[in-house]
């Protein structure tokens, strides 16, 4: 129940503020109310939900300064990321990144923005995460996989709608900088140019404005 109703949320399947009827997912899925219940305790612990009293649980909606400061913080913590990255590279990791990146390439091309975006999403968290398995550090890959998770929720719920499917070709222009500055093992780079990526996420934000919270 959690991992399937995250994912609609990572997706954008359920916009920001929309409530989330127990009754409803306890339908869908044929479960009993406990359950569904503990998947949206899991979900509100993850801050993509909010339980309130009276009136149930709520998709949440955050301010525009919020989701940049989110930001701001996550690019930071990508881009040590990165650079640890840069002196633990390996040509098999290298490989990896550029089948990962081959992949992303293709995508672009596909006619179906439904399906460039959520092909996007998860390839792109195939990038980074194989950026994290190079890095060499479990607690790396789980302190970060809860802010991709915010990430992506943010993405494709405070934006326009479906707001990567149609830049597929400069998000990876970035990755290949990326890739670049760790194949060189270059760590001052490497972390520049992730910083940089993950900041220009915001701009996905300046179109449209956020709800309030």
């Amino acid at each position: 129940m959690y991992q399937m109703v995250k994912k609609r949320l990572l997706d954008g399947d359920i916009p920001a503020g929309s409530r989330l009827s127990v009754e409803a997912l306890r339908s869908e899925f044929g479960v009993s109310k406990q359950p569904v219940m503990e998947a949206l305790r899991l979900l509100a612990g993850d801050g993509l939900i909010e339980i309130l009293p009276q009136i149930g649980s709520v998709v949440m909606s955050y301010p525009q300064h919020e989701v940049r400061d989110f930001f701001k913080m996550f690019s930071g913590f990508e881009g040590a990321i990165a650079a640890v990255a840069a002196t633990r590279t390996t040509p098999a990791g290298i490989r990896e990144l550029d089948e990962i990146s081959q992949r992303i390439k293709d995508l672009g091309s596909h006619p179906d923005e439904q399906v460039r975006s959520r092909g996007y999403r998860e390839l792109n968290r195939e990038f980074h995460e194989q950026i994290h398995k190079m890095a060499g550090s479990r607690i790396i890959s789980t302190t970060s996989r809860r802010m991709w998770d915010l990430s992506d929720f943010l993405i494709n719920t405070h934006g326009l709608p479906r707001p990567l499917a149609n830049h597929i070709p400069e998000r990876q222009e970035d990755h290949d900088k990326i890739r670049d500055a760790l194949a060189a093992g270059d760590a001052d780079t490497a972390k520049a140019e992730m910083e940089l990526h993950i900041l220009d996420t915001t701009s996905l934000f300046e179109q449209q404005p956020v709800s309030a919270a």
